[in-house]
């Protein structure tokens, strides 16, 4: 038979198990808060990684963000240079006549010879039959007349708009196909565009707070 425990060494059971439960009831509160901070941490740092994500895509250049690019900064977008809107804008018929002696162009000239190969061009991109021509790049210039001024200067900002737009629902296919061509439009129409503002401040009708001082 066993002897009883004496009474300075018995263990206070109840009061042990009540403290145990307590402490284990807090312990899941805790860890119940913890993981949903957690949850909270991980739910924003994803946030954080798709935002970074979608930030890399819309900054990343595609052959026709690059094209799109090119031809807006040389019609209406000034950025290194003065684009072709603004070096025909405030120019009366007048002044859009004149030249300096009897070979070089007129700024009206220059605006028709761009407008006739934005357009062509344009026409071809689009699977249409652009205007005759007959091979002589003369007259591409020279049919411009002080009467037409007005209608030259809209004609070619409808058109470089249109190549815009253009562009802009063109797949990748086309593109790959297309943009050799696109690019030399885009030099060929800063490269005159340069021409119109050097007449311009040879005739004294540039205004340098507009670029090029």
């Amino acid at each position: 038979m066993d002897e009883p425990v004496p009474p300075n060494l018995r263990i206070p059971i109840l009061p042990f198990v009540v403290y145990f439960s307590i402490n284990q009831d807090s312990l899941s509160k805790i860890l119940t808060a913890k993981l949903k901070h957690m949850k909270k941490i991980l739910g924003i740092l994803l946030l954080l990684v798709v935002a970074s994500v979608q930030a890399q895509d819309q900054g990343k250049q595609t052959l026709k963000s690059v094209l799109l690019e090119q031809l807006k900064t040389t019609h209406n977008k000034q950025d290194w240079f003065v684009p072709v809107n603004q070096s025909l804008a405030g120019l009366t018929a007048d002044q859009a006549m004149w030249k300096e002696g009897t070979v070089n162009h007129s700024v009206g000239q220059l605006a028709n010879h761009l407008l006739f190969w934005n357009k062509q061009q344009l026409d071809k991109f689009k699977g249409e039959k652009g205007a005759a021509f007959d091979g002589n790049n003369d007259e591409t210039f020279n049919s411009f007349d002080k009467k037409s001024w007005d209608a030259v200067v809209k004609q070619l900002d409808a058109v470089l708009t249109e190549w815009e737009n253009e562009i802009e629902k063109a797949d990748d296919t086309k593109l790959q196909a297309w943009y050799n061509t696109i690019s030399h439009i885009s030099t060929h129409n800063a490269y005159h565009t340069g021409q119109i503002l050097y007449i311009r401040k040879q005739q004294g009708s540039w205004d340098a707070s507009k670029g090029v001082k």
